[in-house]
């Protein structure tokens, strides 16, 4: 019991770490895939610490019925995390893709317009963090809302795209500026979205995996223990 409640304590913190790193990240991908697949780890992370309390009691008390209701239910959170490591894996798949159809538009489209406050703080968080200007390259900024906006006063670029922010820095796009980075954001943040679903995928398979395998011996040796005992108590004399 124990070791399968270090397991998935691992996979709830490989969720939990993964929205907490990648919060902001979401309002920029056009499907919720991502996000998904590490609420279902936390889900079985969390199922699991919920059904210890039946394994032992089904371990303590030796009853066989409650026994085989706490293997369902382990089985059921190896079917949630198989569940979100086939979803990182296939979300990885069509990652590249979807970044190029989605992400432009939501830059060029969505950057500091009236209720899309959270896009903008996530775009300048990416750019900051990656060192990137555009989805693409700078360049694509000329033909955004923001910048063809008199909010963008004069800008051709967002602060965000400065190496040293400053007030109105913006203005100025030469290189010595701004970040001229080969691919833009979009090769960035793919590179860095690609690792964590490959570590959210392996981690899902993975540990359903070898949950299997030691629930599998548990409840062989769980059973054969109890019909030893069974027998003793039925038939003393064997």
């Amino acid at each position: 019991y124990f070791i399968i409640l270090y397991k998935n304590q691992v996979v709830m913190a490989v969720g939990i770490w993964t929205l907490i790193d990648k919060g902001e990240y979401l309002s920029l991908l056009a499907s919720s895939t991502f996000a998904v697949s590490a609420y279902i780890l936390i889900l079985a992370g969390a199922l699991v610490m919920v059904t210890g309390f039946l394994g032992c009691c089904a371990v303590i008390r030796e009853q066989r019925s409650l026994l085989s209701t706490y293997f369902s239910c382990l089985l059921l959170i190896f079917l949630i995390e198989l569940v979100a490591g086939v979803l990182a894996y296939v979300y990885y798949q069509r990652l590249s893709e979807e970044l190029k159809q989605h992400l432009s538009k939501t830059m060029t489209e969505n950057y500091d317009q009236l209720g899309k406050e959270g896009i903008t703080r996530a775009v300048d968080r990416l750019q900051q963090d990656f060192k990137c200007c555009g989805s693409n390259n700078s360049s694509d900024w000329k033909h955004s809302v923001y910048v063809q906006s008199p909010e963008a006063q004069g800008r051709v670029v967002p602060d965000s795209c400065c190496k040293t922010i400053t007030p109105e820095c913006g203005r100025r796009d030469h290189p010595s500026n701004i970040y001229k980075v080969e691919g833009g954001c979009i090769t960035k943040l793919e590179h860095f979205l690609a690792d964590h679903l490959l570590i959210i995928g392996a981690v899902g398979i993975g540990v359903a995996c070898l949950q299997v395998m030691i629930c599998i011996s548990m409840y062989i040796k769980n059973f054969n223990h109890l019909n030893s005992s069974f027998l003793q108590v039925t038939n003393p004399n064997v």
